[in-house]
């Protein structure tokens, strides 16, 4: 019997409405500020996520890389920052003259990571890109829009961790800081650290390995590199963030899991005491280079992604989700073994919006009324030989527990009329 490839799972359909929900709540914020979704294919030309030189986990592990017949290498999704740019470049979308491009998207990602609690392979991400101004305002209102959609969900134990990463001055002044301070340690960092010490130290303070050393307590802290304009800016974004009285706490180690972040970064975490090793509830940062990297043209941009899995994590554990029951308009309880006459009712209830479940097995009526109440039906259609004979229906109403003979041609009728009295 085959089973789920290992780090994929089936979502049920009880499971699946905890998604839509999520989903849901999150559209609502998507059309507060502005935002628009849009799919992008879920693979893409390797190189569209995989740059020169990126040290980054995702790109040097945990890609699904696949070649054909004309020996092009292809990837699955890993994240949807980069072929969302692909795909403005392509098509031209910074042309617009309502700048900045608000958009977003709802997507399946594949990572071959070792497989955990709120970690799998194949994954949810929700996300938003603002492309096109570079402004304190954005950043902050950005981070808003993620706290805002985390309070809407109902999530109450968390906290925003920002940082920032400095303009391209900072970086490097930064950069020549970090390799001189962790060259008296590189026997002691991992292996994947020594390789990012030439290529790109900050990503050393972001190790799972190495993250807790003692020598890392002392590393220099990129606050201390920042030029006066770099460090205007980020003063800015948390005065923004008062303004709207978000709180945060700065984290000088947040350096974000991908190269190609600049300015500022955040995170925002879940201080839960069920939320575990996993506790990044969304996570993003500000761009200044990738829409130039893939070929467009000069444009900054801001984004963030947030993790399903996680979420349902986290929101379980605080128990913010829905319980659902079943339920529907009609349920049709057929005694005439399967006539077409009770399809035809069916059917003419469904194609004038009334959900309808309509039982056409043999089962005793005891069974069949028990399925009435776990439905909830609002209301019980029975058909008989009777019934069927004369083109009639007997419809009880669950709410008010009246019961009524009604012609076919009057069935729809009589439920409107229901329906007003129950409002």
């Amino acid at each position: 019997m085959y089973q789920t490839v290992k780090g994929t799972y089936d979502i049920l359909p009880d499971e699946l409405k905890n998604f839509e929900d999520l989903e849901d709540s999150f559209r609502i914020c998507l059309e507060l500020y502005g935002y628009k979704l849009m799919k992008t294919p879920v693979f893409e030309y390797a190189g569209v996520f995989k740059k020169e030189n990126d040290t980054s986990d995702m790109v040097t592990k945990e890609m699904y890389t696949f070649s054909t017949n004309d020996k092009d290498t292809y990837a699955l999704r890993p994240e949807g920052t980069a072929g969302l740019i692909r795909s403005v470049i392509q098509n031209k979308l910074y042309a617009s003259a309502d700048m900045p491009l608000k958009l977003a998207y709802i997507e399946e990602m594949f990572r071959h990571e070792r497989p955990q609690k709120g970690r799998q392979r194949q994954f949810t991400q929700m996300g938003i890109e603002c492309l096109g101004d570079k402004s304190p305002l954005i950043d902050a209102e950005v981070i808003a829009l993620g706290y805002n959609y985390i309070k809407l969900v109902g999530l109450k134990d968390i906290k925003v961790l920002i940082n920032t990463l400095g303009d391209s001055a900072s970086r490097i002044n930064y950069t020549i800081a970090l390799k001189d301070y962790f060259s008296k340690y590189e026997d002691q960092l991992c292996p994947d650290c020594r390789n990012r010490l030439q290529k790109n130290p900050l990503r050393i303070l972001d190790c799972k390995i190495d993250r807790d050393k003692e020598f890392m307590a002392e590393a220099p802290k990129m606050r201390d590199y920042l030029t006066a304009e770099a460090k205007e800016y980020f003063e800015k974004v948390k005065g923004y963030l008062d303004a709207l009285e978000i709180p945060y706490t700065e984290d000088d180690r947040l350096v974000r899991g991908l190269d190609y972040y600049t300015d500022t970064v955040f995170e925002v975490v879940s201080t839960h005491a069920d939320a575990g090793a996993q506790a990044t509830v969304f996570a993003g940062g500000r761009y200044d280079n990738l829409v130039e990297e893939l070929g467009g043209p000069s444009l900054s941009g801001i984004g963030f992604a947030i993790g399903m899995e996680r979420l349902l994590l986290m929101a379980e554990a605080e128990d913010v989700l829905s319980e659902y029951e079943e339920y529907v308009d009609c349920y049709i309880i057929d005694m005439t073994k399967g006539s077409s006459y009770a399809l035809k009712v069916a059917e003419n209830l469904r194609t004038n919006f009334y959900s309808c479940i309509a039982n056409m097995y043999e089962r005793s009526m005891k069974s069949q009324f028990k399925s009435v109440d776990r439905y909830n039906a609002n209301y019980t259609v029975i058909i008989g030989d009777d019934e069927k004979e004369n083109n009639t229906v007997t419809l009880k109403d669950n709410i008010s527990k009246e019961q009524y003979s009604i012609a076919f041609d009057k069935l729809l009728e009589k439920l409107e009329e229901l329906e007003k009295t129950h409002e």
